[in-house]
């Protein structure tokens, strides 16, 4: 799973997500892209389960590169404790995404339909709504999820 080898505070606050994401809104590495359309928090376990959806439907012939990295501490208390005693111990890591950000990118050795089917598969396992994007003028396959 991803998650930071350290970082120099053990808990955070969840912080606002306003606003669209200036850097990395392109694609830099690959032919295709995906996108984000709005605001959320992406797991460790949802990025992974993307990857895994975009190799397999590539049967490992396209390379894959994430975008995103999860470096933010999610807390969370155990259940039926009572009120009070600090907050909880950190649960699981997320990864903060603001519209524009690029999040998975792929070049594909196999044709179009290939590519835009693993992204498609890929878009299902995340929980925002993203839109594919190709490099050739920066053309939007498709919107929705």
């Amino acid at each position: 799973m991803l998650m930071p080898k350290r970082v120099k505070y053990r808990k955070q606050m969840r912080g606002r997500m306003r606003g669209k994401d200036q850097r990395g809104s392109e694609i830099h590495f690959g032919e295709y892209g995906l996108q984000a359309m709005e605001p959320g928090w992406i797991t460790q376990r949802q990025i992974e389960a993307a990857r895994r959806a975009m190799v397999r439907a590539l049967k490992r012939r396209g390379k894959v590169w994430i975008r995103i990295f999860p470096d933010k501490p999610v807390t969370q208390r155990a259940a039926e404790t009572r009120m009070g005693k600090g907050k909880g111990s950190v649960d699981h890591w997320v990864a903060v995404v603001r519209p524009g950000r690029m999040l998975f990118e792929l070049a594909s050795a196999e044709d179009d339909e290939t590519a835009r089917k693993a992204l498609r598969l890929a878009s299902h396992k995340l929980p925002i709504k993203v839109q594919i994007r190709t490099n050739r003028t920066s053309d939007v396959i498709g919107g929705g999820k």
